[in-house]
This record gives structure tokens, sequence and C-alpha cells, in this order.
């Protein structure tokens, strides 16, 4: 058979909707799949010389939203020559009726098939949304194994939080991209462009090769991994001289270099999150040792008070959302929050726009702070996360925030006029006891007491939300053991319990929880390896979709998988999950760099166990953890001593017409 060669790619892209608009009324929220929301962008195909399919592998509401997809689609945009589309995850009911009439993955800008774009780029916040890749390789016409792919297919690049460990999908992506993608798609676009340019010598493993060659860009089929007889890793190395043996993460800094999403997407639809959301910072250096996002996005880098003014009057002009979330990992410790917020606050004082931290330290979170968030009179939801129940807990995750703290913070939020808190907690953490998840019950209560007791009204509440603790790669629990589903669930049982005990404080507190199972996949994926690959292609093929989803996941589907599958590489599901690793185990993803030195990060588990705390970094000396130095980087944070620009009140906000239909 004769292999396509890269130039068999269609010249123009037909689009699918004269075979994709009959079937939109035969699904639920058929709009979603349509496209031309505000801010979309479609070019002419003919005059893009690389193109993109840009993935968040969730449904619509969930992806749309998603701020890494944004900046990268109006990056890519920008430039003259390049096309970025967007796809989604399709739900059951759409994905039957495409196969059934042989309809492929498409993109919601064009609907243009996916498998005519040059790269198909993934973005994974989580690794319950592998089998939704699998889905959508399979749904676009494209060869699932990467092995087997010709000329003629799209090089699939994963990216997003997941990819630092993309092992249990390598049999089904072509690259990875660790760290921040602005830079990186724009390098990967310049390399296909020349490729391209050449006539594509070399076909479609020349171009592997020069994305390895960046040393920052994974292509796993350049790399063998050999297995001792206990089943762990002996060694993971080049299978070629010209591949770098470890592949680093990409650091943008000078974030006001980069003020995007300057044009963000309004959905038709509904979504998940529905504001103008600015990322005021990059990065964290708290040091909370369950915490994967802090330590791979070190270090922190602030933008600046002046370009954040900017980007919201910008951002809220043209899109006509009401709401602005300023986002990073630990809003409130951005050095100049204070005078950011006021700065905003008066901006918009008397229009409907406000204000939102989407998730607030507990000891960052002040009078000053609660009275600008709430300035127009509209008080978006609050949302504080303790992590642990007991203080002893908190000591072992680096989360050191006191009881009397928490009540405190709570009480200051009660009496600005706020009458909902949420708290957010894990559960199954290394060392933990029933004791110490019992300890929320004793927080929650001692919450509302103090709340009503300030505010002279039982008309406050206060909601428990419960997540199931998963060891995540380049983290200082990376080497711990996970807890049975049956031991979280028991415990989740007794808090309930202990919540509801006094029944004058329990009825002011809501209570949400995950259960054990999902996070025991969860725990699977994080940590797996390639053999992992065989169990999500197997649950796939028996109808996973969606395992973010409750409604969706099956836990069983699951460990029937991983019991067909596993025990053919002398391994099972505990193996992966419930054991716990000693300190010279070569780990799937040590041949790949996230600037963490991996004896500071044991060294950290060792003072987890020992209930030792860290400092921040920022405020403190430096204390090793590599990141800087090894990546050629440094913290950037003000204050700038500037104040918020314009400084110009705005009485009414012009909307484009796209936001007023």
């Amino acid at each position: 058979m004769s292999v396509p060669s890269t130039t068999s790619r269609p010249v123009a892209a037909n689009s699918v909707w004269p075979r994709l608009e009959p079937l939109l009324p035969q699904v639920t929220k058929p709009i979603q799949y349509v496209g031309g929301e505000l801010g979309a962008v479609v070019k002419e195909w003919e005059a893009a010389t690389v193109r993109w399919a840009l993935m968040y592998p969730d449904a619509y509401e969930v992806g749309l939203p998603n701020q890494g997809v944004q900046i990268l689609y109006e990056v890519l945009n920008e430039l003259p020559d390049t096309l970025a589309e967007r796809t989604y995850a399709v739900w059951p009911d759409l994905e039957k009726l495409m196969r059934a009439h042989g309809v492929p993955q498409f993109t919601v800008d064009a609907h243009r098939p996916v498998r005519d774009f040059d790269l198909f780029g993934v973005s994974f916040a989580t690794e319950l949304g592998y089998t939704n890749l699998l889905a959508a390789i399979d749904l676009a016409g494209i060869p699932l194994l990467a092995a087997d792919r010709t000329d003629a297919d799209p090089v699939i690049v994963a990216g997003g939080h997941a990819a630092f460990n993309p092992e249990p999908i390598a049999d089904f992506v072509d690259a990875a991209v660790l760290g921040d993608g602005e830079e990186a798609v724009l390098e990967i676009t310049g390399i296909v462009r020349e490729w391209k340019a050449e006539g594509c010598p070399g076909g479609r493993d020349e171009l592997l090769l020069r994305l390895a060659r960046t040393e920052s860009v994974y292509v796993p089929r350049f790399y063998d991994v050999d297995y001792l007889p206990d089943g762990r890793i002996q060694r993971v190395v080049p299978n070629r001289a010209d591949v770098p043996f470890r592949v680093h993460k990409r650091t943008t800094m000078d974030l006001d270099a980069w003020p995007y999403p300057k044009k963000p997407l309004v959905p038709l639809a509904e979504t998940v999150h529905e504001r103008y959301a600015v990322e005021i910072f990059r990065g964290c250096t708290r040091g909370c040792r369950f915490c994967q996002a802090g330590m791979i996005t070190r270090p922190v880098r602030e933008r600046s008070i002046t370009t954040v003014g900017q980007m919201v009057q910008q951002g809220l002009e043209f899109s006509g959302f009401h709401e602005v979330g300023l986002l990073s990992l630990s809003s409130a410790d951005h050095s100049e929050i204070g005078d950011m917020c006021s700065g905003l606050a008066e901006q918009y004082q008397g229009t409907n726009v406000s204000l939102s931290l989407p998730s607030t330290r507990v000891d960052a979170f002040n009078i000053e702070l609660a009275q600008e968030l709430s300035r127009n009179g509209r008080r978006t939801g609050l949302t504080f996360a303790p992590e642990g129940g007991s203080e002893r807990i908190r000591k072992v995750i680096n989360k050191m925030v006191s009881k009397d703290d928490l009540i405190r913070t709570v009480v200051t939020a009660y009496t600005n006029g706020w009458r909902q808190v949420k708290l957010y907690f894990m559960c199954g953490l290394p060392t933990e006891t029933d004791a110490d998840v019992l300890e929320i019950a004793d927080m929650a209560h001692e919450v509302i007491r103090s709340g009503r007791a300030a505010t002279g009204s039982k008309d406050i509440r206060c909601t428990v939300s419960i997540g199931g603790f998963v060891p995540k790669p380049h983290t200082p629990f990376q080497w711990a053991a996970m807890q049975r589903p049956e031991v979280i669930d028991h415990r989740l049982r007794l808090l309930k319990q202990a919540i509801n005990a006094d029944r004058s404080l329990g009825r002011a507190i809501g209570y949400r929880y995950h259960d054990g199972e999902p996070s025991l996949i969860e725990g699977l994926l994080s940590r797996g390896d390639r053999r992992v690959g065989a169990v999500i292609r197997r649950v796939w093929e028996n109808g996973g979709r969606f395992d973010g989803w409750s409604e969706h996941f099956s836990y069983q589907r699951w460990v029937d998988a991983a019991a067909e599958v596993l025990p053919g590489f002398g391994v099972d599901l505990d193996w992966y999950t419930t054991r716990e690793r000693d300190e010279l185990e070569v780990l799937p993803w040590d041949h790949l760099d996230s600037g963490l030195d991996k004896d500071w990060l044991w060294q950290d588990w060792q003072d987890a166990l020992g209930e030792y705390e860290q400092d921040d970094c920022r405020w403190t000396p430096c204390f090793d953890c590599g990141v800087c130095p090894a990546m050629d980087t440094e913290i950037q944070i003000g204050p700038t001593g500037r104040k918020l620009l314009p400084l110009t009140p705005v009485n009414g906000l012009k909307l484009s017409a796209g936001a007023q239909q």
C-alpha cells in the first residue's frame, strides 16, 4: 500500500455542515455545535500555510471558557499565514448519529474535518479526558495509534497540566508540550511552515524529529522504556542519537507582553463560566505539597496592574460580560491586589460589572478586599480552601492556615454582606486519619456559630466541598500511596454524620463530595506509564466517555479493563495507585523536566512526613527547588507603584453588537 504524502491533504477543506445540520434537531443542546460566537475567527483555508485544530477534550460548556485554548486560538490566528479552529468533545447522542451518517469530528468555527488540519492540539487540564481524546481521534478518521499514522494525518500535540506525564497516552499522541503554550505554538508553527516550504522532506518522521530537536517538544516514539522484572521502570532512553535525553518545560516570561485574550469568546450556549477572565499572575510558590499546578508553573510571574486594567477595559467592551474574574492559583497573593481591586471597583462603579476571585487564600483576604469585591452591590461566591481539616494535616500538606484564621476570615465576609461561603477540603491525604477528617465538621460548625454571632442573623450558610486526594507527578507527594475508595467513603460518611449531629448548625451547612472511586482512576492515569494506555483504550472500546462527569463515569468499567489488561504486564491497579514509591524508583516522567530538582522534592516529601512547614520563597531566601537556575527564569513580582489605568470612570459599558443580541 502506498503511503499518502502530506501534499494529499485537501487544498480546500469541505465543510461537513450540510451533513451535520440535519442531525442537530435530534440531539440535546444543538446550539453548542453551531459556532459563530462573538470572538470566533474563520479564515480562508487556501490562504493559510499552517492549520491548527485546537481541542479541549470535554463538552462545549466546559471547553469554551478554557483560558488556555482561548489564548492559543487568538495567538495563532493573529499570524497572517496561520489558521486555528476549535473542536470539543461531542456528547454520546451526537457521536452515535455522526457514526451512522459518516460525519467526522469537526471544528465549530467552519465545520471543517479535523483530519484535514496539519496539527491537532489537545489541552488536558485533567487526565479523565483521555477517553474523549480517543473518541475524537477515531471520529476524525485518524488512526488511533501514532505508529499507524501517515503523512496525510495531522500531528497530534498534547498540552496542559496533564502533559507533564503524557506516558499513559504516549501511544495515541505524536508529541507533547510541557509548560506554557504561547511561545511553544509559535515555534511549532514555524517548524511546520519551514518544513512545508521545503517540500516536506523526510515526511512525518522528519517533521517530528525537527520538533524533538527543540528540546522542549516531547516525541514519545523517539524514546524506549525498559522495565525491571518486578514491573518498575529500569530506564527511559532515546532510541536515536539526535534527540535529547531530557525534555524541558516552556516558561513564558513577561506576561505583559502577552495580554491575551484580547477578544474573548462569548458563548451562544450556556457554559460553566460566563465572564471576562484575566490571568493576573502565573505560578505559585506557596509550596502546597499536593498541588501540581503550583509546582509545575513556577516561578511566579505577575502581570502589572496597568496591563490588567487595559485588558479588563478592552475585554469588557468587546464581550459585554458583566463579571471580571481575576484568575491565578492564588489571586489575593498578587503584590498589588488591593490597588487592582479598588481601581477596578472605582472604574466600574455604578455599572453592573462585578469582580470575583475564583479561590481566595484564607490568610490573604481582608476587609478592604471584601469591600472592593462587593462595591457594586453584586457579590459573587467566595471560596476558601483550607484543604485539610486538622492543623496537623495542614502541616503535612504545607497549607498553614489556623482554625482561628479561617473563622476570622469567614466572619469578615459575613459581616460585609456575604451570606454564603464555600470551604474546600481534601480527603485521603498522606498520613490522614478519621480524626483529621472529622475536624472539618468542627470547623464548619464554628464558622456558622461565629457568623451568626457576628451578624445577628441566622441567614448565613456555608458549603463544605470535599475532593479526593490524587498524587500528581512533579510534586512532593508523587511517591505517596493513595487510600482505597472504601476508606475515603467511610470517612466521608463519618463526616456527614458529624456535620448533622448538631441539627441547628448542620441545616446551615451544605455538603458536597466526590467519592473515592473516580479519584483512584485519576490516580492510575496521573502516575501511569505507557502500559496504562492499553487500559484507556479498553475502557474507550467499552463505551467510556466523559469520565469527568459523574453520570457518565463507570468505576467498574475501569476496574474490569485494568483487570483484563494489566496482569499481562505483571502489574495491577493497586500497583499504580495504593503502592508507595521509594526514593530510587525511576518514575515514568523523570525524563520530562519541570525544573524541579528531584532530590528537593524527595526532601520535601520527608519534611511532609515529619510535619515540617516550608516557607514561600517570594518573601524568603531561595530554598533551591531548582526551577529558576534550571529554566533560566526568575520570580517577577511587583509592586510597580502604579495605579490602575485608565482611571476614567465607566458610566455604562458600550457593548459590542454581538453581545447586545
